[in-house]
């Protein structure tokens, strides 16, 4: 458990996880000391912490689940119970997030609209054909 103060008022944080904003203002964290379990050297100063560690557990879960798959997109959609294109999403998002670039369509909208069907369609709001005369409409 994380225990901090502010305002002389002690507040504390269950997760452990290293916080990438201010609890109190929201700005941006900086690492300004390590210490070493073992010898218990501590050394200060400001550390800039890895992409990997402003990324939300989301993406984190995502990105293991990606890993232990080899990179084998059939398995990330088994493991995780989502369609293809929700899984090309979710790694186009994690990509973007670790600031590199992603190609898209030449059509963003329609691919929002195929995306926003075909989620519709996996949390079972619309059936098959509803979706497939969706995605007709799309197109004209």
């Amino acid at each position: 458990m994380l225990i901090f103060k502010h305002n002389s008022k002690e507040v504390s944080i269950i997760n452990n996880k290293v916080l990438n904003h201010c609890p109190v203002c929201g700005k941006e964290l900086i690492i300004t000391k390590l210490n070493c379990r073992h010898c218990q050297t501590k050394i200060e100063g400001e550390f800039a912490p890895s992409k990997f560690c402003r990324l939300p557990n989301e993406q984190l879960e995502f990105i293991e689940v990606f890993l232990k798959s080899r990179g084998n997109i059939k398995d990330v959609e088994k493991e995780l119970g989502i369609s293809y294109p929700t899984v090309r999403n979710r790694l186009d998002s994690v990509l973007q997030a670790l600031g590199y670039c992603v190609e898209k369509s030449e059509c963003p909208k329609d691919d929002l609209q195929h995306q926003t069907i075909l989620d519709s369609l996996e949390r079972g709001e619309i059936t098959s054909e509803e979706a497939a005369q969706q995605l007709r409409k799309c197109k004209k």
